[in-house]
């Protein structure tokens, strides 16, 4: 099975007859046979040439850079195989025209809303006093409905967000106290996790739309935009609740991550080296894990429903079926 790479250590990457190898500044050697590779994720300064870039473009290796502070920086893309002119038209019609976007917009808000609830229930269900948060979780997702433009899609949305954040307040031990989202820096070790954990399934759902028809910065929830795929942005808001924030809530409450995994002395709360070694070893191991598909009849990783998200968009475009946003069935 194809697996994603994390490169924490900083090094060169080269192509070495038909495989990778990783160099590493304190001259480790690490091989990378290219054929097992989905994907990968450079953390540390890594160095490269225009031979292992052909070499990732060859085998459809995307290779995602995060920056010095771990904020998502770029993606090198290769040439795309899945390349479709009608494709790229049903899906620029269905944003240009308000009623199908609004739509679309309305089904990733639900979803999102949907699975802000079942975390709820979940901890509702473990002795967390959370009726009255649950009530207006659903009454709110009810209200999506209503909305007649995408600005107040959008709006509710965050409305939604704002309101299911006092689970974290109330979930997690008093040492990670969270009161509001807040980044660029985050200033605290709960806005830190969020905004890491939210990068990396921002890398991974961009990963999974390269092997689809559809085009990353076309976007219906937020507003395509220079320098952003705005799509996986909004298909990462369905996704959220399940992949990250249930990971933060279990990495901090069994203390796989404490106040010691984290750095305040730069600009912002930053995790340390070994936290964020430890949050992407949970979260490629949650990707990793599988269910059985309703319809497929066999067991399908969360990485791969990701992919499975795309389809079921890419699908509603051509008029081949109706699309109805992500919600778990288990």
């Amino acid at each position: 099975m194809d697996e994603n790479y994390h490169l924490f250590k900083n090094g060169r990457l080269e192509r070495e007859d038909d495989t990778l190898v990783v160099r590493t500044e304190k001259d480790e050697i690490h091989h990378l046979p290219v054929e097992n590779v989905h994907a990968l994720f450079f953390h540390g300064q890594i160095d490269f040439n225009t031979r292992a870039l052909d070499f990732l473009t060859q085998n459809e290796v995307p290779a995602h850079i995060f920056n010095w502070n771990e904020y998502y920086s770029g993606t090198y893309v290769p040439r795309r195989s899945l390349v479709s002119g009608n494709s790229l038209v049903k899906q620029v019609e269905h944003h240009s025209d308000s009623t199908a976007r609004l739509k679309i917009a309305k089904e990733f808000v639900e979803s999102s809303g949907n699975e802000m609830k079942r975390n709820t229930k979940y901890y509702s269900n473990r002795g967390h006093d959370l009726d009255i948060l649950l009530s207006d979780l659903e009454n709110l997702v009810e209200e999506v409905d209503q909305c007649e433009t995408i600005s107040e899609v959008l709006g509710h949305e965050g409305t939604i967000r704002n309101r299911y954040y006092q689970l974290f307040a109330t979930v997690l031990p008093d040492d990670f106290k969270f009161e509001r989202r807040e980044y660029h820096p985050p200033p605290n070790e709960v806005n830190s996790l969020i905004s890491f954990g939210n990068s990396l399934l921002y890398s991974a759902i961009l990963t999974e739309l390269y092997s689809t028809h559809l085009d990353p910065t076309i976007s219906y929830l937020h507003d395509p935009s220079e320098r952003r795929y705005s799509l996986c942005l909004d298909l990462s808001e369905m996704f959220k609740p399940m992949l990250v924030d249930r990971l933060i809530f279990r990495l901090v409450n069994r203390s796989q991550i404490t106040i010691d995994d984290f750095e305040d002395d730069l600009d912002g709360c930053l995790l340390t080296d070994q936290g964020r070694r430890t949050f992407v070893r949970e979260f490629e191991s949650l990707l990793d894990e599988t269910i059985e598909h309703p319809t497929l009849n066999r067991k399908t990783s969360y990485q791969y429903l990701l992919r499975l998200e795309g389809y079921k968009l890419h699908k509603h475009l051509l008029g081949d079926q109706e699309y109805d946003g992500f919600q778990r069935w288990w």
